[in-house]
């Protein structure tokens, strides 16, 4: 149950941000206390892998009393040290690798602690339609925002820009002099500047890079969203929208963002816009991933639409499509590279747990499935569901046979054992 004392605090924070919304703040790390570090410390993950102290959340709680005040004192006396991240690698959906920075569990009741008090400053400013890393936020109310308005505004044209390595190539500078618009407090300032430059443990290489802040990093989704929220959302409210012919609309998640427009022209004039704006800040889209595609409701006289693109959006591919009553409709599914990469991790891991006893491999096999689900069952995406379990199926006796020399398990037999050990079937989650 979240502290009354730190509920009070962070909800006076944002009082005074409403009540002067061009204040600046320079007095706030004075609020992060023993029990504020209590309170972040009850907000933060325990069930993540360690950091390069190699301390677990379970080995950290037994002493924490000591260890909060102990954790204070250092950060009230500016002696606290930011230890290096520990970097490792997960495949990404175009074959590519993703370096992901894992901090050391102190670290990241301090890093939670201080993105409370810059989200507490901060969440009244952000646009609405900013949903990344956000309370009252998710994946499919972005879904859910884009489809609406596609069809209220008559969107036409989408600009699917891809801003390259954000995360890795996010400019320390430029971001600590947006952070002073509005927090100006030395004290937090200098702590995030100690994470910025912490640098990064890969292998038993210390890495001092000189941009960037590691995905991963508690701190690092507020950060990236206060960046994007002065570098894209406010520019697009203020500048773009303002000076197009036609409406249009901006949905961003973190940094994968989408541009609708009504007009043709307008879609064009936004993304020759876009790169010059990111340019100014260090960043740059990128050539290859950024595509400007037509994506016009057609008329209800065609039976099908060769004329429209389609785009990836939150591991969607979106596309204009005729429902089973006839008229058109924007359908998703699962994006291709996701439904691979879903389909190969649920193949090896069947693999390396084949030995496994089978009560234990089908709970984890229906948890597995459960959270796919969960995610992935939107409305018009039922088959690609069935397509995942069948590939569990497969992929479980195939391993199962594996496990001796006695033979392959037939389907009579593979059917037998189901039945003791049911999967859960495919179910539409969200009715988006």
């Amino acid at each position: 149950m979240s502290s009354q004392t730190v509920s009070t605090k962070l909800q006076w924070i944002a009082e005074q941000a409403v009540r002067d919304p061009k204040r600046v703040f320079t007095s706030l790390a004075h609020l992060i206390d023993v029990e504020f570090l209590r309170e972040a410390y009850h907000r933060t993950r325990k069930n993540a892998a360690p950091g390069v102290d190699g301390v677990t959340a379970e080995e950290y709680g037994k002493n924490l009393d000591e260890n909060l005040r102990d954790l204070h004192e250092r950060l009230r006396t500016g002696r606290y040290k930011a230890p290096p991240a520990k970097r490792v690698w997960l495949d990404k959906d175009d074959g590519g690798k993703r370096p992901i920075g894992m901090a050391g569990f102190e670290d990241k009741i301090a890093q939670r602690a201080v993105a409370m008090i810059l989200g507490a400053v901060y969440e009244q400013d952000f646009e609405d339609f900013s949903h990344g890393f956000r309370e009252g936020h998710s994946q499919h109310q972005a879904l859910a925002e884009l489809r609406n308005k596609c069809r209220e505004i008559g969107v036409a044209w989408i600009v699917d820009a891809d801003v390259a390595k954000f995360f890795d190539t996010l400019a320390h500078s430029l971001l600590v002099k947006t952070i002073k618009k509005k927090v100006n407090d030395g004290a937090l300032i200098r702590l995030i500047g100690k994470w910025l430059n912490a640098g990064v443990m890969e292998g038993m290489t210390l890495i001092h890079p000189e941009q960037g802040t590691p995905q991963g990093a508690v701190i690092s989704p507020v950060l990236s969203n206060i960046f994007l929220d002065y570098v894209l959302d406010r520019w697009y409210v203020r500048d773009v929208r303002p000076r197009l012919k036609g409406r249009s609309f901006l949905i961003r998640w973190a940094d994968d963002f989408l541009i609708g427009c009504e007009r043709e022209d307008d879609a064009r004039r936004v993304l020759a816009a876009l790169s010059k704006r990111f340019e100014r800040f260090k960043l740059s889209v990128h050539p290859e991933k950024t595509a400007l595609i037509r994506f016009r409701k057609p008329s209800s006289a065609k039976k099908t639409d060769h004329e429209n693109g389609t785009f990836d959006f939150l591991g969607f591919t979106h596309f204009w499509a005729k429902a089973r009553q006839g008229f058109w409709v924007i359908k998703r599914q699962t994006a291709k590279k996701r439904l691979s990469r879903a389909m190969t991790s649920l193949w090896q891991w069947c693999r390396e747990h084949r030995h496994d006893r089978l009560p234990e491999q089908h709970r984890m096999l229906c948890l597995k499935l459960r959270g796919h689900y969960q995610y992935y069952g939107v409305r018009t995406n039922y088959q690609m569901l069935v397509a995942v379990m069948r590939q569990v199926e497969r992929a479980w006796r195939y391993w199962l046979s594996r496990r001796s020399s006695k033979g392959s398990i037939g389907w009579e037999d593979f059917e037998r054992l189901r039945r003791v050990f049911p999967l859960p079937k495919p179910k539409i989650y969200h009715a988006i």
